[in-house]
């Protein structure tokens, strides 16, 4: 587990007991521009997902991790692996700190910081990508400070409440 902590976070593998943090998230209708979702789930829906976390990476192309506080030992947020290729050796990258009053403060950066370590030295990835509104700010600020390269715009690209926004590709090429 050395190498998923860091100095203020550390990250760990979905467990049963993270329901009570899951089910506000997946639920909190300002994030579903982001995750895709157009419905709310149910805490039984929300315990099976949880009861088939443990599923492999190279089976479901999925890893979801949660992203704690170090001090505290308390979940402040998710971050995920998705579209694991490995035969391309590139996955994409989503991440969240649910909270306000925990934005801001650098657990983000670090969770990132340690998921590239992890996926170059155990996935054997050479590149992440990330799928950024253009007006999420904070997070094209993020990726772009992290050494990701804005590679793309996909215009139009997500319809949320009546709007379309173009949607920002960036990339990252590990070493």
């Amino acid at each position: 587990m050395l190498e998923l902590k860091g100095h203020r976070i550390f990250l760990r593998a979905i467990e049963p007991k993270d329901l009570d943090f899951l089910y506000p998230l997946e639920n909190d209708t300002s994030l579903w521009e982001v995750s895709g979702t157009i419905t709310p789930f149910s805490k039984d829906v929300l315990q099976l997902y949880l009861q088939n976390a443990h599923r492999d990476i190279y089976d479901v192309k999925q890893l979801r991790m949660c992203i704690c506080d170090a001090n505290n030992e308390e979940v402040v947020g998710l971050i995920d692996v998705f579209d694991f290729d490995p035969k391309n050796k590139r996955a994409g990258l989503g991440i969240v700190v649910h909270k306000d009053d925990l934005r801001n403060k650098g657990f983000a950066s670090e969770a990132i910081e340690l998921l590239c370590n992890y996926v170059l030295k155990y996935l054997d990835l050479k590149q992440l990508y990330a799928n950024v509104a253009e007006d999420n700010e904070v997070s094209v600020y993020l990726f772009e400070k992290l050494g990701f390269e804005r590679v793309g715009v996909k215009k139009d690209w997500i319809f949320f409440n009546g709007v379309y926004k173009n949607e920002i590709l960036f990339q990252k090429i590990l070493s």
